[in-house]
């Protein structure tokens, strides 16, 4: 969201503000190169949430894990849907 949007009332779309705030802490945490990232309750929790809005899912439903490899982490989201009703 930009600054003349803000106080123009510019509405943003959900999914931007959804990227940008998980590429902020993305490089927020890769900064702290924590071990055990802090941030992916907190992530998964917000998932859990925006989807359920749009589909019936359980927080079992939803798993958020970062794996190393090498000197990459890769960030990996999966959500089991519910099947479609006929």
């Amino acid at each position: 969201m930009g600054f003349l949007s803000f106080f123009l009332g510019e509405k943003t779309k959900t999914a931007s503000v959804a990227k940008e705030r998980l590429q902020i802490i993305l490089a927020h945490e890769r900064n702290g190169r924590t071990r055990d990232p802090a941030y992916l309750p907190d992530l998964q929790r917000e998932l859990l949430a925006v989807i359920s809005k749009y589909v019936s899912v359980s927080p079992g439903d939803i798993k958020v894990e970062v794996e190393r490899q090498g000197d990459l982490e890769v960030l990996q989201v999966k959500i089991e849907l519910p099947e479609a009703a006929r």
